[in-house]
């Protein structure tokens, strides 16, 4: 039986990675607005997606996994997660340009 809402858990690499973005936003383009919408709509997506995550686009990619990945877009970015057991593992958030073969 599948959870009414599954457990979101942020790891370390995704709390670095989404306050680089955030940073960048506030100390090199000096814009704290956008920042902060930007983070309220990726928290926003997150949450939302916690309700049903396996019934979103899989990320297929070189390598073989234990756990499918799935993406979240927000703006020019994309969010990676697995789904394990009743927990929603937010991995991962990389600019959409970037060359996730490598990196994922």
């Amino acid at each position: 039986m599948k959870p009414d809402k599954y457990t979101i858990l942020y790891t370390s690499n995704f709390i670095n990675q989404f306050n680089g973005i955030l940073k960048y936003f506030v100390h090199e383009l000096k814009n704290r607005i956008a920042a902060e919408s930007f983070y309220n709509e990726v928290i926003e997506k997150i949450e939302k997606r916690s309700k049903t995550p396996t019934s979103f686009e899989k990320y297929v990619g070189a390598k073989k996994r234990k756990h499918t990945y799935y993406k979240i877009y927000v703006k020019n970015f994309i969010i990676f997660y697995i789904v394990k057991d009743s927990k929603m593992e937010i991995r991962s958030i990389l600019h959409s340009k970037r060359n996730f073969q490598k990196i994922i």
